[in-house]
């Protein structure tokens, strides 16, 4: 079924309530979800959002396919959500079987019954928090109307984010999400040094300090932290 734009009006119309309400953002933040699987018509949404160690986990999700999104992703290091997450910007898949972007993902993915993913990055003050996505069983060419739905759903999701951030709420899911921003900042720079240093594109970075953590049984916020403290100390 193809998402209209009076769907998504209306929708985001009865979800604006969340903003103003009682209700605590984690519920919210499921709503939401729940609405997104309704409106688009598919077979799982769910909201991701980042650990300190760059990985995204699931945060609501309506199905547990989006389990294995999470696994699959974290597994192979590749795929759409990691790529909405990394790049801050849409990503949609009609075809998984017929998309070469993410090879290991991909094949893994149709195996556990996922088609067609569609992710939209959770922005935060000019970075990313977390994905937004939805996933079909069945091969589906997203619409113009149903991308601009998801960018709806997820710019809502973030303002509730903001406002529980930037107010009082000192939640579990509040200190994740500022332990998420610190390191993904320092991760940032840390890139930043190999991409200036050696010539590497930002993935390829990624990966090295990736590997490096993994090697040293350290977290990756700590070894990026590390390479950008050695990095100040030579200018």
């Amino acid at each position: 079924m193809a998402v209209s734009l009076h769907d998504v009006r209306q929708a985001l119309t009865e979800l604006g309530r969340l903003r103003f309400g009682e209700m605590r953002v984690e519920d919210a933040m499921h709503e939401i979800v729940r609405t997104t699987h309704t409106i688009f018509d598919v077979d799982g949404a769910g909201l991701m959002l980042a650990d300190a160690e760059h990985h995204l986990r699931n945060f609501a999700v309506s199905d547990e396919r989006l389990g294995h999104l999470e696994e699959l992703q974290i597994r192979h290091q590749e795929g759409p959500c990691l790529a909405a997450f990394d790049d801050k910007e849409l990503i949609a898949a009609e075809d998984l079987t017929e998309d070469p972007r993410w090879p290991s993902f991909s094949e893994a993915a149709v195996a556990r019954g996922m088609r067609a993913v569609l992710a939209s990055p959770l922005p935060y003050n000019q970075d990313a928090v977390g994905v937004v996505a939805v996933l079909s069983e069945k091969r589906r060419p997203w619409s113009a109307e149903e991308e601009l739905a998801v960018l709806a759903f997820t710019d809502l999701a973030a303002l509730l984010i903001a406002s529980m951030t930037q107010g009082q709420q000192q939640s579990e899911l509040a200190a994740q999400l500022q332990g998420a921003l610190k390191s993904r900042a320092v991760i940032e720079q840390a890139k930043g040094v190999l991409i200036g240093q050696r010539g590497l594109s930002a993935h390829a970075a990624y990966e090295q300090l990736r590997a490096q953590a993994r090697a040293e049984r350290r977290k990756i916020a700590e070894v990026s932290a590390e390479l950008v403290r050695n990095a100040t100390r030579g200018l």
